[in-house]
């Protein structure tokens, strides 16, 4: 019972996170924001070689071209950042988790390749990156294929052509604003497939690994999910977090009362 009670209330914080993020405020222009959206949407490039020779540094500091952090057999890459103040831990806490529970293991089954989209970051917010996704999520061996790096603006651009991220830094808000989602990339270095959002589910994590391990393209679900809103106040696009914690904590607490008012029913029967 309580199993199904946690995987409910994840289902619902998920729920939440998708409707407050994806979904555009009702008081934008439908056309403002579907420019404003789509310009930040993944451009699906599915076959398309990774620039393989593109330096990028790892926690240790030592540089190494794009193609040193592919493994033998299918590459999760996560674009974001590692100071992030809004949902970029959250990708990677969700994919770490549906990789647990899915029993996948690193390196045999999967390399994952954590990309900061920040030139200005460096190995150290790297490091403690890592260092946080460990403790909650231990892999044996993590060392060999978990690999945070940071890189150049140059090879930073390469990397995002490539695989059709699209991102843009806010002066005003001082953050990038950019989408969520997985790129799934063959052993020969070449884009194989997208999951797109948050609220990864260990099944589709394993079939996008299936299909990029064979060397196969698929078509990605047309999702798009931004964190950041539109502030009539201000007129510019903002973060949602804290409307998104209200959010959340409102919807848990109606699950909850819904849990323990069918536990009472079943209960009096």
């Amino acid at each position: 019972m309580m199993a199904r009670q946690a995987a409910l209330l994840r289902y619902y914080r998920v729920l939440v996170i998708v409707l407050a993020c994806a979904a555009p405020p009702w008081w934008i222009q439908p056309a403002a924001a579907e420019d404003a959206f789509q310009a930040l949407a993944f451009t699906p490039r599915q076959g398309t070689v990774l620039p393989l020779d593109a330096p990028f540094t790892d926690t240790s500091g030592q540089t190494r071209p794009l193609g040193a952090f592919l493994g033998h057999g299918a590459t999760i890459i996560a674009m974001g950042y590692y100071a992030c103040p809004n949902m970029c831990e959250l990708e990677r806490t969700d994919l770490l988790d549906a990789l647990a529970r899915g029993g996948l293991k690193t390196p045999g089954d999967y390399t994952l390749l954590v990309v900061s989209i920040d030139p200005a970051e460096t190995r150290f917010t790297a490091q403690q990156a890592l260092a946080e996704d460990l403790a909650r999520f231990p892999d044996a061996g993590a060392g060999q294929g978990w690999h945070f790096v940071t890189g150049t603006p140059a090879s930073i651009r390469r990397l995002s052509r490539a695989v059709g991220f699209h991102a843009r830094y806010d002066e005003k808000l001082h953050q990038y604003l950019h989408p969520m989602g997985l790129v799934f990339i063959t052993p020969a270095g070449t884009v194989s497939g997208y999951v797109l959002g948050v609220g990864y589910q260990p099944g589709d994590v394993r079939q996008a690994l299936a299909h990029a391990a064979r060397g196969e393209q698929v078509r990605a679900a047309p999702i798009l999910l931004l964190c950041f809103h539109y502030d009539e106040t201000t007129g510019r696009y903002t973060l949602a977090v804290e409307k998104l914690l209200k959010l959340g904590g409102v919807l848990t607490v109606l699950m909850l009362g819904t849990l323990l008012g069918m536990a009472h029913w079943r209960g009096q029967r």
